[in-house]
């Protein structure tokens, strides 16, 4: 079983940083993709970012692109999301995943964190 636990979620203001952290409790951890998606009340479940086991590819959505970074360190089983420049539409909880294989789809991912709440106030 894979267990993720995210910390770093909480209140900023409107063009502040936060960093979000992921630490995971599997043996393979750079076997797995991993990401980050959040969701806002009464919306789906939308993707935020994803990097691979080796490093050599990241995505982001349009939304947080130049804004948000996802940067990972095997040896610590850990994968952060840097969130700078943040807007009020950024207020949502956020969620780490993990995932053999690459997607952007919430629906097809394996493994969920239990999420972090990240307000951003105007």
């Amino acid at each position: 079983q894979v267990q993720l636990v995210e910390f770093g979620g909480g209140l900023v203001q409107a063009g502040g940083s936060l960093r979000l952290s992921c630490t995971a409790s599997v043996r393979s951890f750079n076997s797995y993709v991993m990401g980050w998606f959040r969701q806002a009340p009464g919306k789906e479940r939308e993707f935020v970012a994803a990097i691979t086991w080796n490093r050599a590819r990241t995505d982001y959505a349009d939304s947080v692109k130049g804004r948000f970074t996802i940067s990972r360190d095997n040896a610590k089983n850990t994968v952060y999301l840097q969130m700078d420049s943040l807007k009020p539409e950024d207020t949502a909880v956020y969620y780490c995943a993990a995932d053999y294989a690459w997607t952007s789809e919430a629906d097809r991912i394996d493994y969920w964190g239990q999420g972090t709440q990240v307000t951003v106030s105007s």
